[in-house]
């Protein structure tokens, strides 16, 4: 291996261990949780998604209150 493969390999490691809240993580985290609480009928929280996802692909941020919805979900 050369140290520039291992270079970029570290690179993409620390991006996806990084606890940072960017509109792509939120989008995707948005997502998972959108099917699971649609699975469980949990309107409340399918709005919630909604908003993340549609702020995330209009260029906005989303509110606090619907991205803790979002990250919390699962714990």
């Amino acid at each position: 291996m050369n140290t520039n493969s291992f270079g970029a390999v570290a690179y993409e490691r620390i991006g996806i261990v990084s606890d940072a809240p960017t509109p792509d993580k939120s989008r995707d985290a948005a997502w998972n949780v959108l099917e699971a609480a649609n699975d469980l009928g949990d309107l409340a929280t399918v709005e919630a998604c909604r908003r993340v996802i549609d702020a995330s692909l209009n260029g906005t941020l989303a509110s606090q209150s619907d991205l803790h919805i979002v990250i919390d979900y699962f714990r």
